[in-house]
């Protein structure tokens, strides 16, 4: 039986022939997020890359280009319940918390892959009885799991 490939597709889900991609910092454009957000998710990204395609991380001029900024960091009340107590009005039972990227992509092997300025976000729900400086790095690591899995389906794997 002799087994044949059809296309650029590999078992890591990359679906391009470049040899490497340079990710540039990300900065941070939010009030609310830690300082150094920008340089724990381009860590996360590039790990994400480094772990999942055949694509070595060089600094610049990569065949494969990203950079971005943080747009979104933020704490929004939801799930409504009702208060017995007619002092007080109604309270959140849960809050959303949303971290936002957008992210320019240049494939220089095709640019007809490149984008420019697309957002990514995701978000995590979580109880109010919980402190948010407790579960926040956490929380933090799970979106930027999710968002990189995201960046890399819309470039490298061009889903």
């Amino acid at each position: 039986m002799q087994l044949t490939s059809c296309g650029v597709y590999s078992f890591q889900g990359a679906t391009t022939n470049a040899k490497n991609i340079s990710i540039q910092e990300f900065y941070n454009n939010t009030e609310l997020a830690p300082a150094n957000i920008g340089q724990v998710f381009t860590n996360r990204l590039k790990d994400y890359m480094i772990q999942n395609t055949n694509l070595n991380v060089v600094p610049e001029n990569g065949q494969l280009q990203m950079e971005g900024i943080i747009t979104g960091y933020s704490l929004t009340q939801i799930a409504p319940v009702a208060s017995n107590d007619p002092s007080r009005g109604d309270l959140a039972a849960s809050t959303r918390f949303t971290i936002t990227v957008k992210v320019t992509y240049i494939n220089t092997l095709d640019e007809s892959m490149s984008f420019k300025d697309r957002s990514f976000s995701f978000y995590r729900d979580f109880s109010n009885d919980l402190n948010f400086t407790d579960i926040e790095e956490n929380l933090t690591r799970q979106i930027f799991d999710q968002l990189a899995l995201d960046i890399f389906n819309a470039s490298v794997a061009n889903w």
